[in-house]
């Protein structure tokens, strides 16, 4: 299941794309670059997102070894 930063980071990769297409449209090189930057932003905020999970789930498995469930 995704956590926060994951669909966070996937909302700001949505809206930075979008922003970058307004300002290639508009010929608003500030607005595309700004864009560009929140996209890159969602990427790192998306990968942080996924390490954390995993590392969830890593804890999970390691406390259910140990309990002896499954």
């Amino acid at each position: 299941m995704l956590n926060k930063n994951e669909i966070k980071g996937k909302a700001k990769q949505m809206m930075g794309a979008l922003k970058d297409k307004v300002g290639e449209v508009t010929n608003n090189p500030e607005l595309e670059a700004e864009g560009e930057a929140e996209r890159l932003k969602g990427k790192l905020q998306e990968k942080i997102g996924k390490g954390q999970r995993k590392v969830s789930e890593t804890i999970a498995q390691a406390g259910k070894a140990l309990t002896g469930k499954r």
